[in-house]
This record gives structure tokens, sequence and C-alpha cells, in this order.
């Protein structure tokens, strides 16, 4: 037989398979993501170019010309605050110390005794009625965000509704509550607490009104955390306490730094919620009471007046700048998921 009648042994070639058609993009989600990017670069770019330094610099330049001008005013004598303006210290550089001296020790025209009384209530009233909002609001927001119960939503937006009390509407209720108790006819409800020239009322007060925002605020943060963290330890036999403690707390230490910079200022730099509550007495009043006392009837002794209103910027400056890298965070806690 011949080799052309023979078979042939190799494979048979396969068909080439129809290529497959690429599947047509859909039209709406190319411009989601493309013309976003240089918007935000561009916002990027704007904010960090050399106009925005300048303007950033412009800023903090007007906002401590004040505070210089505060300083050196506390430093010049009394003929030279009395003749001329602060800006004089450039020509003629004669500083002092006494001033503070006086203010801290001695007092000033038609007040005896110092500053330095007024300072230590000033910190006895502001640590305490800071601390103490923020450990009740933030196991309240705690429990109203992952405690699941009926009438949480209820009591959350009771809770965000006491915001707009006013202030000034509450306190003389609250003077009469604390001096006074309540009574329901015959009936005493609550007695009178005998809380005057002490510190507790001047606490309670502070606590009460800050109590609904430092709530609202710490709720928007701690209930975006992540719900299978909070469900693993809950697998893992955590208590709500121990969750609270382990998990939350240093979670949102941003949100809570920078309610606590935002409560001390308020408490520090309050004048009517002390003179209520504690009255212009060396026991209770803070530091604020005393500065008024020093401006006088007829607003003299400027150079008195600007060492003690230096002397009370000390603290909160202090504060917030070690406390100010969880401020940005802390600010936008909460604002935005993702």
């Amino acid at each position: 037989m011949s080799d052309a009648a023979m078979p042939t042994s190799g494979p048979t070639p396969k068909a080439q398979p129809t290529p497959k058609t690429q599947p047509t993009p859909k039209a709406s989600s190319a411009p989601k993501t493309g013309p976003a990017r240089p918007g935000v670069k561009a916002v990027r770019s704007s904010f960090s170019g050399p106009l925005a330094s300048v303007f950033v610099i412009a800023v903090t330049v007007l906002w401590t010309i004040p505070t210089f001008g505060l300083l050196a005013t506390s430093l010049r004598p009394k003929e030279a605050v009395a003749s001329s303006g602060w800006w004089e210290v450039f020509v003629h550089p004669d500083m002092i110390l006494s001033n503070y001296h006086t203010v801290l020790f001695e007092g000033g025209f038609g007040v005896s005794g110092g500053l330095m009384p007024y300072l230590v209530n000033s910190l006895a009233i502001s640590v305490p009625a800071t601390v103490f909002p923020l450990v009740l609001s933030a196991m309240a927001a705690y429990a109203l965000a992952w405690v699941r119960f009926k009438g949480s939503d209820t009591v959350f937006f009771v809770i965000f509704a006491l915001q707009v009390v006013p202030l000034q509407m509450a306190l003389i209720p609250l003077l009469q509550l604390f001096s006074g108790g309540a009574h329901l006819g015959s009936v005493t409800v609550l007695p009178a607490l005998d809380l005057g020239g002490t510190y507790v009322p001047v606490w309670l007060a502070h606590t009460m009104f800050a109590l609904p925002l430092a709530t609202f605020l710490l709720h928007n943060f701690i209930s975006q955390l992540p719900r299978d963290l909070m469900e693993a330890a809950v697998v893992d036999g955590a208590s709500h306490f121990k969750i609270f403690r382990s998990i939350v707390l240093p979670l949102c230490t941003p949100a809570l730094a920078s309610f606590a910079i935002f409560e001390f200022l308020w408490v520090w730099n309050d004048l009517l919620v002390a003179l209520t509550f504690a009255g212009g007495t060396p026991e209770a009043a803070p530091m604020t009471v005393r500065l008024a006392q020093l401006s006088g009837s007829f607003g003299g002794r400027w150079e008195l007046l600007t060492a003690g209103a230096f002397l009370s910027l000390i603290v909160p400056l202090i504060v917030f700048f070690s406390l100010q890298r969880y401020f940005v965070r802390g600010l936008l806690a909460g604002s935005v998921k993702g």
C-alpha cells in the first residue's frame, strides 16, 4: 500500500474559537471617579499654595496683635500706660514685673487680696467641670449607640433637643433648687442642699449644661466604630464595661480631647454661672469674678487689669497646645463615613 493511501497520524487542527465580545462599560460608571480627582487636587493645591500660606500668616499676625498688646501693657509702668499706647514699647522699652506681683498677691484699686486664691478656685472648678460631663456623656453615648433598648432613639432625640434650652433661663430655677429645695405644696420632694460657698453647685450647673452637646457629639463618633470589632469582642465574652473601657475609650480619644478643650475654655472663661452659684467669696469664686472687680467702677489701673487678663490666658493656652494634636481629628470625627 502506498503512502498516499495511508491516513495521516497527526492531530486534526481545531477550529479557532470565536473571540468573546468585551462588555461595553456603563456610561454612568466612568464619570463618578474621573472628574472628581482633578477637583480634589485643585482644592488641595489651592489650600497649599503660596497665596494660602500668605493668608494664614496674615490672619495669624492679626490675631496675635491684641494678645501682644495685652502683654506689653501688663509689663509697662502705670504712668506709661496712662500717657501712651502699648506700641510705644518699641521706642521706650521700659518694662517691669511688679504689676504681676501686685495683681497676684496684693490686689488692685479698691480690692484687697491678690488673684492667687481665685486662680486656684478656677482650676478647682474647671477641671472637675470638664471631667464630669466627659465621663457621663461618653457612657451615655456608648449606651445609646450600641446597647439597644426600647425607646433609645427617643432618649437620644430628647437629649439632642435639650441643647436649645438657654442657659440664662435655667439659672434662677437651679439656684432656687440648690438653695431652697423642691416642694409640691406641703410635700418636700428635694430638701435644701445648702451648697452656698462651695464648688458643688458650679460643677453641677456646668455638667448639666454640657451633657446634651457632649452626648450628641460623642454619639456621632462612637456609633461609627466598626460593628465587626464590637461583635468580635462580644463573641470573646467581653462585657459592655470591658468593651467601653478597652475598645471605645481608646478609639474615641480624639473626640474626647477635642470636646475637653472646648469645655475647659467655656468653664474657665465663664463669669455668669460662677457669679450666680459661687458669688464673690474667695472660697469659691473663680478668677473671672476677681478680674471684673479689678476693673473697678471707672475702669482704671489698666496695668493691673491687663496683667490679670494675661495670667488668665496662660492655663488655656497650655491646655490647648497639649491637646492640639487631637483637635482637628476630633472636630472631623463623625462628620464623614469610611
